[in-house]
């Protein structure tokens, strides 16, 4: 779990810049109906599209809009179908990069994905090019006012998780094929989380100067504001010296 904490804090700074609502909001609605489409219907019998379903509540998604997208998975004009795929590479300073993508067009994701590497120093790589550095995991995240740290790491730990970190959250990680099944028994005593999906955890991070900092972020932005990117994850690590310079 090596530069968990770490490349957490990053994800959260930059999550104060994600991309407009409405791009938020087709993404989340993207998930849903792959996830209903993949699955069932019922948020009840499919852990994926309740875990998406409760990601739009989070974000305020209109529950007419999460209906629609069930629906546009399910009902008779289904026509949309839309492709898992997950892109590798690597930016400044040898930092490894992975994106997450559902598109119903590769001939049009994949292009951009590589201009947006190219366009600030890094190389977009084969498939398993850089998955290799990371660890494929559970996360399933509370907020933090839902329990005291003691309370979260005993129910996390009898439910069957790994570890257990918490700051401005509890973040609770699992094995890929437990996550579910920790999740169903922490939601009973605590209720909906903010979050719970798969997530690539770096085993080892990479320091970068400021100037690669500030490069390395540009790119993860414009990746992000790419409407057919769900995820994107990365292993480099910003010292708190650079963090204040960028912070400022």
């Amino acid at each position: 779990m090596a530069g968990h904490s770490q490349f957490k804090n990053i994800m959260h700074r930059k999550g104060a810049q994600d991309a407009k609502r409405a791009r938020l909001f087709t993404k989340i609605l993207r998930e849903i109906t792959v996830s209903a489409k993949n699955g069932l219907a019922d948020p009840a019998a499919n852990p994926r599209l309740r875990s998406a379903i409760q990601a739009a509540r989070v974000q305020n998604v209109p529950r007419d809009k999460i209906d629609a997208a069930i629906k546009k998975a399910t009902g008779a004009g289904a026509t949309e179908n839309y492709e898992e795929i997950r892109y590798e590479g690597y930016g400044v300073g040898g930092v490894a990069v992975i994106v997450e993508a559902l598109t119903d067009n590769r001939n049009r994701t994949a292009p951009e994905i590589r201009s947006a590497f190219a366009k600030f120093g890094g190389n977009l790589g084969e498939s398993g090019s850089v998955s290799f550095m990371f660890d494929r995991v559970g996360v399933i995240q509370f907020p933090k006012a839902i329990a005291t740290e003691e309370a979260i790491l005993e129910a996390a730990i009898e439910a069957g998780a790994e570890n257990v970190e918490s700051g401005d959250t509890h973040d609770i990680t699992t094995s890929p094929d437990s996550l579910h099944e920790v999740l169903a028994t922490l939601e009973k005593k605590f209720g909906a989380p903010e979050s719970a999906k798969l997530q690539w955890m770096p085993k080892n991070t990479v320091p970068v100067s400021q100037e690669q900092a500030e490069t390395l972020i540009k790119m993860l932005d414009m990746l992000e504001e790419n409407d057919d990117v769900q995820n994107v994850f990365a292993n480099f690590e910003i010292s708190e010296a650079v963090l204040a310079k960028l912070s400022a």
